[in-house]
């Protein structure tokens, strides 16, 4: 017990200490001001002027809060349903009606130029800043600049920094007036630094392009993003569905696509249990707590939600969310009561399938794409249904009890 305190005092004591003393080792032992001259030298020699590196200046410096916050995430290691119920809420369905309603003009302009429906701009509106209501209160320069210098993910962030500085080059936005949370993200929509850079748009022709204040500068610049990753003029995306109690679950997975001709054939109907569009559409069958849990048809447009945040209870919620902004009722909950999986839980379950080979990623408590992969591979190998979804049997087979 005793030496478990000193550990936890000593990782305490580290995890307080400046970058120069820790000297991160992705940086070659570099302390934080040697790397950030390297970094100066390198952003001009890719065109930064002397001027925007010099006016952000006060804000490229290493905040150890920053680090942590970044690496204490935790909100997608929730199930599907517990993160919606949050998320999906009255106001923010309401919210969306409001607004589209507020703004039918720009929403009909935009939706014209773009091909990405208003309901579906109005979701990541809606989960990302409670439609411009909260972006965020940290200095954005001070987050990407500690983030860059972490070695978690610093080439993401060392490209969001460069991007900033591109961005008060550009005129858009001074360095004091980028503010948001902790992992960078700026504006309405909360685009990384590169995205507002590479996609932003000036929609009300000032001559700046700001996401921050400006509602039809963000909009446009939300379908431009969504138009440019892949979204489809005029095809759905998410619908919700009810698949029969037998079937071969094995083929409930995004990687997999029918026509809904065949998944008619199969017995999946709408969720009031009416026939579903018996034509050649493809779609995923997309059970995001497994065969017990809710049900949905996700059509190829689902793939740019996922593009927007490869988490599937992230993506899922917005997909649902839009669908909901769009006027479909509230989802069947499922048929049966499903035990939620802990973050720990799921750490274990990736432990035990990276011992049996499978490439899971990083052990890290969230049921993404390939510890879902994974979990198929298992129940298919070991016989059970292959809903891409664990349970305490699944673990208590993989322990070998």
């Amino acid at each position: 017990m005793k030496r478990v305190v000193i550990l936890g005092a000593i990782a305490a004591v580290l995890a307080a200490a400046p970058a120069h003393a820790q000297r991160a080792t992705c940086h070659k032992g570099a302390s934080f001001e040697q790397w950030l001259d390297a970094f100066k030298r390198d952003a001009v020699s890719q065109g930064i002027s002397q001027r925007a590196i010099a006016s952000a200046s006060h804000l490229m410096v290493y905040d150890q809060t920053v680090v942590n916050k970044d690496r204490g995430q935790k909100v997608f290691s929730q199930t599907f349903l517990e993160f919606s119920d949050r998320m999906v809420a009255k106001h923010r369905i309401d919210g969306g009606i409001q607004r589209i309603a507020k703004n039918r003009a720009l929403f009909t302009k935009v939706e014209q130029q773009f091909g990405v429906p208003a309901a579906v701009i109005a979701a990541f509106w809606a989960l990302e800043t409670d439609f411009g209501g909260f972006m965020g209160n940290l200095p954005t320069i001070k987050s990407v600049t500690s983030l860059a210098y972490d070695c978690r993910r610093p080439d993401l962030f060392r490209t969001s920094l460069l991007a900033t500085l591109k961005i008060i080059d550009k005129g858009d936005l001074t360095a004091d007036q980028m503010i948001g949370p902790f992992a960078g993200e700026l504006g309405q929509f909360q685009f990384l630094p590169a995205h507002y850079s590479d996609y932003g748009i000036d929609y009300d022709g000032d001559g700046r392009r700001d996401l921050i204040r400006s509602t039809p500068d963000a909009v446009a610049s939300a379908a431009n993003y969504l138009s440019k990753i892949g979204w489809k003029r005029g095809q759905p995306w998410l619908e919700e569905v009810r698949a029969p109690a037998q079937m071969d679950w094995a083929q409930a997975d995004l990687t997999i696509q029918h026509p809904r001709t065949q998944w008619a054939r199969w017995g999946v109907t709408k969720a009031d249990g009416s026939p579903i569009a018996a034509d050649a559409q493809a779609a995923a069958l997309l059970l995001p707590m497994g065969r017990f849990g809710p049900a949905f048809l996700a059509y190829p447009n689902f793939q740019v939600f996922l593009e927007w945040n490869q988490s599937i209870v992230y993506s899922t919620s917005a997909a649902y969310l839009a669908t909901r902004i769009n006027g479909a009722p509230a989802m069947n909950r499922g048929s049966k009561q499903i035990v939620p999986f802990a973050s720990a839980q799921i750490r274990e379950l990736q432990t035990l399938l990276a011992r049996r080979g499978h490439d899971v990623g990083k052990i890290d408590g969230f049921l993404g794409l390939k510890s879902r992969a994974a979990v198929k591979a298992e129940q298919i190998k070991l016989g059970l249904p292959a809903d891409s979804y664990p349970t305490p049997e699944l673990v208590a087979r993989l322990q070998g009890r």
